[in-house]
């Protein structure tokens, strides 16, 4: 008893202190790029980025609804200066101060900025026509924002600028401030990527605690949409879903395994190699890489439900009287074998090339061996001997009697397999499912809102992009200029609503050195001023400013892009001009594309140095790349086990019988997740790995009865149907979550169970009582 107490009190001990190593080490991440293969060319590499790091990843939509525009208006001012001094936001817009989004240090650079002089000269009949409409102008509602830039900036360069940088149908103004759709709206650009998750998550609580810290608010409600907040949701949910239904499954686990031992402390004791399991793979990440994605736990953890099985087979094998050892040792071989075959399929996940995958594929290996290992060693000395054994149940030697009388399988089998090859081959959906949309758990109606609010603010489109290709960064600005230029007719013809480019921002330095060579020196520019005056009721001198705003910007050294980036408005321009592993890129953003093709026609004609980009198609391209290179690493799996099976069972008849139940059972599974699901995912495909390694266990320990006595087999039975009805209780609870990601796991290895029990029983199980 005194060595089972301090062996029970050292593995606990150590699984603390390596649970704490772990704790203490291990970082997760939230960037979902860690399980998309990686890029092999320059644009997949910007693609990648642009996913996770891009202006339309990285948007959220504010809208404070209330009917009174004019409390709207103050709770979105509040909200304006509280989110940009947060420190977790790029821009915040919300349609007030236009002309302040050009920084005191841009304001020099306006006549380099705007394109007024790709088309005007400051003459006399230019400056005299604005000098005209000023004045109509001063006598409009706006004539208070107007007045103080008369002096400086007569031909509003600024509030054409302004125009240019601003979304394209924008909401209109109530109170000086954007306001449609009964509510004030905000439209931000997060620091954190959108891949990012838990740093979107920082962002969102910033916005909630900014509005609850806003006075009058509970006058109003405050709505956040955006790629961001939308992944927030998703985690959340899966999180919360996830720890209810594993404390669901824990429970019915810990009454399901005392109905079949009957002892508190075996049932206890059992949870051990799975703890062992959870513990040495987080343990091994740490050490190996550091920093890990919070997938790569919830899914491994999943994985490991294949360790289960093992202190349940050495609980139900052990005879009456018998040490739990001298049972271990029994079961040595076919244990061996069975985790063995496990650690050989999901060793798969290394050669598919995602960093998410090789983690995943740490884990669990790791995992499997410790809960192996400690089940075979350590395990035995902690189980004390039973007085009864498991096998000898009335109802369980009924059914092992009607498993006898089951018809030769070669028949039922071959009709079975055909039949599910047809159900599957018939199913009119596609096979796969590429689109990672149609998987997140988004009420349609939150998508729909989405969509009403980006149109309009005018939000960039998050699907394409307009991406140029370059030597450096003046060659991707002048690129930038010309495509504005090609692509004005599209504008014009509503066929595209709105391109912003890097030179929208920053036009490339050849095109401010010309704008800067048409302003007049002060002399020239005088006169003009004079002339343009004549008969106007302006006060004299009242435009010296503009006179040496204009004789300071002739002499300014032209605007470049790091220049540019120190200011406010910097983290736009980073946005769009990237510099990534030696090549350059810039990245226009779109709204109203309402003609791709013509879009593309015109990207088409410059020789490859412009790409119009369908993320959608993109990443579903990538997830088609990601599901092959599983599939051809799963290939060279299942031909590695073919031969382990062979060569563990040493009778190529039993390896037929092993590797025929295996294959039946997933060729049902398939059939079935094709006639409830339509289109299989990668989440199916991992799940049916899982599914495929519990099966294998069934097939293996139901042929190792063959050979033995009939207590021997019924136990065998017992063993093999309480660990079948555990997992089907955690995976049927998973099959009833609410998101696609759980259900799709779920559903999955609770069909593969059935179906892998089903095709054991057929195959393998003996149909003749041996003499005794």
């Amino acid at each position: 008893m005194n060595s089972r107490l301090a062996l029970l009190a050292s593995w606990v001990l150590a699984l603390a202190l390596l649970g704490g190593y772990a704790l203490a080490k291990l970082r997760v991440s939230g960037d979902l790029r860690t399980f998309l293969p990686a890029a092999r060319t320059p644009l997949q590499g910007l693609l990648l980025h642009e996913l996770g790091d891009g202006s339309g990843a990285r948007t959220l939509i504010l809208a404070i609804r209330t009917s009174d525009p004019a409390r709207a208006a103050v709770l979105s001012r509040a909200m304006h200066r509280r989110l940009l001094a947060d420190g977790y936001f790029r821009s915040v817009q919300n349609g007030e101060g236009g002309l302040g989004q050009i920084a005191a240090g841009l304001l020099p650079y306006r006549y380099l900025l705007s394109s007024t002089l790709d088309h005007h000269r400051f003459d006399a009949a230019y400056l005299r026509d604005q000098l005209e409409k000023r004045l109509d102008d001063l006598g409009s509602p706006g004539a208070s924002l107007l007045k103080p830039l008369l002096p400086s900036d007569p031909t509003l360069e600024t509030v054409k600028i302004a125009e240019s940088w601003a979304p394209q149908g924008s909401p209109p103004l109530r109170d000086g401030v954007w306001y449609a759709h009964g509510a004030a709206l905000l439209l931000l650009e997060t620091n954190a990527g959108g891949f990012d998750p838990a740093a979107q998550a920082v962002a969102v609580e910033s916005i909630r605690h900014a509005y609850a810290g806003t006075p009058g608010h509970a006058q109003a409600t405050l709505e956040i949409s955006g790629p961001g907040y939308f992944g927030v949701q998703i985690q959340r949910l899966t999180r919360d879903s996830a720890e209810r239904l594993g404390a669901l499954s824990a429970i019915g686990l810990m009454l399901l395994l005392l109905m079949a031992y009957g002892r508190v402390r075996e049932s206890l004791v059992a949870a051990l190699p799975l703890a062992t399991a959870a513990v040495a793979g987080a343990t091994m990440l740490a050490l190996v890489y550091g920093r890990v994605h919070g997938l790569t736990l919830a899914f491994g953890v999943t994985l490991l439900g294949v360790a289960q099985e093992y202190p349940l087979r050495l609980l139900s094998h052990r005879r009456a009287g018998e040490d739990a050892r001298a049972t271990a040792r029994a079961l040595g071989p076919v244990l061996l074998l069975a985790m063995a075959s496990t650690l050989v399929a999901y060793f798969a996940f290394f050669a598919a090339g995602v960093a998410g995958l090789a983690q995943l594929a740490l884990f669990t290996l790791t995992g499997i061996l410790a809960a192996g290992t400690s089940t075979r060693w350590l395990l035995p000395a902690l189980v004390p001997p039973v007085r009864h054994d498991a096998g000898l149940s009335p109802w369980l030697g009924c059914l092992a009697g009607r498993l006898r009388r089951l018809p030769s399988p070669v028949m039922p089998s071959l009709l079975l397999g055909t039949a599910a090859l047809l159900a599957a081959m018939l199913v009119p959906a596609p096979w796969w499912q590429s689109n990672l949309a149609k998987l997140a758990p988004v009420p349609t109606s939150l998508l729909r809102r989405e969509a009403a609010l980006r149109k309009a603010l005018g939000a960039p489109d998050v699907r394409y992009l307009l991406v140029l290709e370059g030597t450096s960064a003046q060659d991707v600005l002048e690129r930038s200029a010309r495509a504005a230029k090609a692509f004005a007719p599209l504008l014009q013809s509503g066929q595209l609503g709105k391109l912003q480019l890097p030179s929208t921002y920053l036009p490339p330095v050849a095109v401010q050195r010309a704008r800067q060579a048409r302003l007049p020196d002060t002399a020239t520019l005088r006169a003009a001023l004079t002339k343009a005056l004549a008969g106007l009721p302006f006060q004299p001198g009242l435009f010296k400013p503009f006179e040496q705003d204009v004789a300071r910007a002739r002499t300014l050294p032209p605007l470049t892009p790091s220049k540019f980036e120190r200011s406010p408005l910097g983290g736009l321009l980073r946005a769009m001009l990237i510099h990534r592993d030696g090549h350059w890129f810039g990245v226009g953003l779109m709204s109203g594309v309402r003609n791709p093709s013509a879009v593309a026609k015109l990207a088409a004609a410059t020789s490859g140095r412009i790409h119009l980009v369908d993320l959608k198609t993109e990443s579903e391209h990538w997830v088609a790349s990601y599901r092959t290179r599983i599939l051809h690493a799963l290939a060279g799996a299942a031909t590695l086990l073919v031969l382990l099976v062979a060569l563990g069972l040493r009778h190529a008849r039993s390896a037929l019988r092993v590797l025929s139940a295996v294959l039946l059972a997933q060729m049902l599974t398939v059939a079935a997740l094709r006639l409830i699901a339509g289109s299989l995912s990668l989440f199916h495909l991992v799940a049916l790995l899982l599914a495929a390694g519990l099966g294998l266990h069934y097939a293996l320990f139901f042929e190792r009865a063959r050979t033995a006595d009939e207590p021997e087999r019924l136990r065998t039975l017992h063993a093999t149907l309480t660990c079948a009805a555990s997992t089907l209780l955690a995976f049927g609870l998973y099959a009833l979550a609410p998101i696609p990601v759980l259900r799709a796991l779920g559903l999955t290895v609770a069909l593969g169970i059935a179906a892998n029990l089903i095709a054991a029983m057929l195959l393998t199980w003996p149909r003749k009582t041996p003499s005794c």
